[in-house]
């Protein structure tokens, strides 16, 4: 993966998305691409990180989460980010499963509202 050299179209494609997701990115230190004229170019690193970016997003990790945990490994390294993903990891999990105790109470609140006013139409 070390030979990885990607322009700044194809990177947007390899993880579809917009030119404008790329760019904010790069505009909050979490990508910085190799820079010739206009052009970017992103390596192995990049990549990596973009990887670990959207798997973060995915989760519903604050992006500013996201880029303190990814400087972790810069100043300190694996094992310290490795910890520190940990803790992060845990605080997430607890938040999701608030949010998925909230969903599960309104879908029974919104069925049993869907079902009464239903059966008063059938009245």
């Amino acid at each position: 993966m070390g030979n990885v050299r990607l322009s700044f179209k194809e990177m947007c494609a390899k993880f579809d998305v917009t030119p404008r997701t790329l760019r904010y990115y790069e505009y909050i230190e979490l990508l910085s691409p190799e820079r010739e004229g206009r052009a970017r170019f992103y390596g192995a690193r990049e990549v990596a990180r973009m990887t670990l970016i959207l798997r973060g997003r995915k989760f519903g990790f604050p992006l500013e989460d996201i880029r303190q945990w990814l400087t972790i490994y810069e100043k300190d390294g694996n094992q310290a980010q490795m910890r520190a993903w940990v803790v992060l990891a845990d605080k997430q999990l607890k938040e999701l499963e608030e949010q998925k105790q909230q969903i599960e109470e309104a879908l029974t609140e919104l069925k049993a509202l869907r079902d009464e006013t239903a059966h008063s139409l059938d009245s």
